[in-house]
């Protein structure tokens, strides 16, 4: 037995502003090192409830808990940067791994929500 998913006028168009946050949070991460994701974030606030009960809720939850999990390395990053530069660039080299383990897992994270939104895949939890 196979199920046929439907997609509406306007969950069509819900998807395609999802499709547009990730890009835009892609090249924000590219771009500026995720300094810009910022602004993705705040649209993905605002169009998370427009979404209730769809598929589509959970990209933009997916979306928002990269975000503030990469600050939180990022963060992390910098406090050994600040904290440990001074002790023979310990702080400076481990800042790079923290921060660069980071930007990975969020970009695996970005290109896993995409192709899922193309599959119209729920993102887990």
């Amino acid at each position: 037995m196979t199920q046929d998913l439907v997609l509406d006028s306007n969950l069509e168009e819900q998807k395609n502003v999802a499709r547009i946050l990730y890009i835009v949070h892609a090249l924000a991460l590219v771009f500026s090192l995720g300094l810009l994701s910022v602004v993705p974030l705040i649209a993905n606030y605002i169009k998370r409830p427009e979404t209730e009960g769809s598929f589509l809720y959970s990209h933009h939850s997916w979306m928002i808990r990269s975000f503030w999990w990469f600050f939180v390395w990022a963060v992390v990053a910098a406090f050994f940067f600040i904290t440990l530069w001074w002790v023979l660039g310990l702080g400076i080299v481990i800042a790079y791994v923290v921060g660069g383990l980071a930007w990975i897992w969020k970009a695996y994270r970005l290109l896993k929500g995409y192709f899922d939104l193309e599959k119209n895949r729920a993102m887990p939890g």
